[in-house]
């Protein structure tokens, strides 16, 4: 995994004169790519890439330059291709030959071969942006799911694309603005963001399965992929079978690395699915896998079990410990660094995200980094398997509006008086427009239909906010996080699957659990789904509630300039378990979050200016 960034200017001259700001990017990106760097600033182009060496070491250095048909082209790539071995088969039996084993240079010989339509031929989780030095076109596109990210903003008829905001911004002619869409982001929205939307005024990101070209001071863009109401002729049987052959090897091509593996272990279906794929893998090699399990200092002598949580990990991770040969790290989190890496999670996503949701992650890959490159972990089975409360309970799945956010009023208290956004609508618009895209086929019954809708909203944006939780806080230490379920083809195959298939057994991914049976202990198999786990000690809601009573006694804090003083006071004394963004983030973290944007907007010298 990788960071990349450039710009493309109309002339030379724009590009040599800014070389200063490249360098900050590359700075900026340098967590993202700690093992090498380099920058190419040519005829107006400037393109820049940190990189995390995982396969080819030596030789998959970048910019990667390309010289076919007597033309130049120039590669920055963030990602990893997982059927790098059948493509490059193609292209030499089309006639490319190879210097290297890196997929970089696959990708690079995919775009010469087949132009912009190399994007369908890829199994991967990338972005990358490559350069037509003749003809002055610069081409970028992003993975099908969304698992790697890409920025951008236009300038004075510039293109300026970074993986990450924070690169964005390090760029001398980028101002970090927030006008009243992005304070209506953070209160309304927060932490999730609009497809597309960065939030800051002018910063907008490419979406999954998008590719743009910039040409001539013009940017245009477009998709190349995306689910597909079909059919389902597939008896039970087969799509047992059929799941359990793309489940396992999508975990088996993700796999494959050149520096130390190791997997999550929450002792929960997803992880405990990979880490025993992974361990099976390992062995047949000669080698021992490793597992991480993240848990926090106090837990158990607070833990209170709920309907979304109703047991803790520890158990199950032990019965995977023993059905394992792997070696298995507990990480133990203590409350100060927990709430002290509230900042660097900050930092790391550049924008106020998940509070402790993403703090415990940061500090959890931090721990990983010490012993593993390359870390694999069960994002996306719930959203593709229909594993969360609001696909299963007819109530929440029926309500109106986003069911991870049932909070609109509740925000709206939050919001300075000096704003005038219509909050309703511009809330109810953008979950309108998702039910808009959703692929369905006429003659679905009721619940299908709206189980149809319910994958897209998850897709299109609670999936999102996760995914932006991996990649920032495992890219922060330099990790390279895959994530195995969201290999396109097993959301194809299940998108359009019955609900009664997937909720076999009334038990939420039922279908899941059939299909991996005999590979896991059965109270794994079958043990109620838990969410990632959280710290209930009770110190950290006096903590984050200390820090930010003092925020709100500085009469200067800048998140007094968009959040109402009286509101964040009531917030302090609330009694009540209210969420603000799924059940992951209740009270507590809501301060949190409040913490997060006054120190975002301190931190990034944001401008606000509605």
């Amino acid at each position: 995994m990788c960071g990349i960034a450039g710009q493309i200017a109309r002339n030379e001259g724009y590009t040599d004169a800014r070389r200063g700001s490249y360098e900050a990017m590359r700075v900026a990106l340098k967590r993202r790519g700690p093992d090498q760097d380099g920058i190419y600033i040519n005829s107006g182009a400037a393109l820049v890439h940190t990189r995390l060496a995982v396969i080819d070491l030596e030789n998959g250095r970048q910019p990667m330059v390309f010289n076919h048909g007597g033309r130049r082209f120039v590669l920055v790539y963030n990602g990893e291709l997982y059927n790098t071995d059948e493509v490059r088969d193609t292209l030499r039996s089309l006639g490319h030959t190879f210097e290297t084993c890196s997929d970089t240079e696959v990708l690079g010989r995919a775009y010469l071969e087949w132009g912009g339509e190399c994007v369908k031929r890829l199994n991967g989780i990338f972005a990358f942006a490559m350069w037509d030095e003749r003809e002055r076109r610069l081409f970028l596109a992003r993975d099908r799911i969304g698992v790697k990210p890409l920025f951008y903003t236009e300038v004075d008829d510039t293109l300026i694309f970074a993986s990450e905001i924070p690169a964005l911004l390090a760029h001398a002619d980028v101002r970090p603005i927030l006008d009243e869409q992005g304070v209506a982001e953070l209160l309304l929205i927060g932490p999730g963001r609009t497809p597309g939307c960065g939030v800051l005024s002018g910063i907008h990101e490419l979406l999954p399965a998008e590719c743009a070209e910039f040409e001539n001071g013009r940017l245009w863009k477009w998709s190349y992929w995306s689910m597909i109401d079909r059919e389902c002729g597939d008896s039970f049987d087969t799509a047992v079978a059929s799941t359990r052959d793309l489940v396992t090897d999508a975990i088996t091509r993700q796999l494959v690395s050149d520096v130390p593996i190791a997997t999550f272990l929450s002792g929960g279906l997803d992880s405990s699915v990979i880490s025993s794929i992974a361990d099976t893998y390992m062995r047949s090699r000669g080698e021992v896998l490793r597992t991480f399990s993240v848990g926090y200092r106090d837990n158990a002598r607070y833990f209170e079990a709920s309907k979304f949580q109703p047991n803790s990990d520890e158990h199950y991770i032990d019965v995977m410990n023993r059905h394992l040969a792997a070696e298995h790290i507990d990480v133990t989190l203590d409350t100060p660094e927990l709430a002290d890496a509230l900042y660097d999670a900050v930092d790391a996503r550049g924008l106020p995200g998940m509070a402790d949701v993403d703090s415990s992650l940061l500090l959890f890959c931090r721990e990983i980094k010490k012993h593993a490159t390359v870390a694999l972990s069960g994002e996306c089975a719930d959203e593709i398997f229909g594993g969360y409360p609001w696909y299963r309970d007819k109530t929440l799945r029926s309500a109106y509006g986003f069911p991870w956010a049932q909070s609109t009023e509740r925000r709206q208290g939050f919001l300075h008086e000096r704003y005038s956004v219509n909050v309703t609508e511009y809330v109810d618009s953008r979950y309108r427009d998702t039910l808009a895209q959703t692929s369905k086929l006429a003659g679905l019954d009721a619940d299908e239909t709206r189980l149809r809708e319910m994958v897209n909203l998850n897709f299109a944006w609670f999936m999102q906010t996760l995914l932006d939780r991996k990649d920032r806080m495992s890219m922060y230490s330099g990790l390279e996080v895959r994530v195995p379920f969201c290999d396109y083809r097993i959301a194809e195959y299940l998108y359009s699957m019955p609900w009664a298939y997937k909720d076999y057994r009334d038990t939420e991914k039922g279908l899941l659990r059939t299909a991996m049976q005999g590979l896991l202990p059965d109270e794994v198999l079958w043990r109620k789904k838990s969410p990632y786990p959280k710290t209930h000690n009770p110190d950290y809601l006096a903590n984050v509630s200390a820090r930010l009573r003092g925020v709100i006694a500085d009469a200067d804090a800048p998140l007094l300039q968009i959040v109402r003083r009286d509101a964040l006071e009531a917030l302090l004394t609330e009694t009540a378990s209210t969420p603000w963004y799924g059940q992951l983030m209740t009270v507590p973290q809501t301060i949190a979050y409040f913490l997060q944007m006054d120190y975002w907007l301190r931190k990034f010298e944001v401008e606000i200016v509605a």
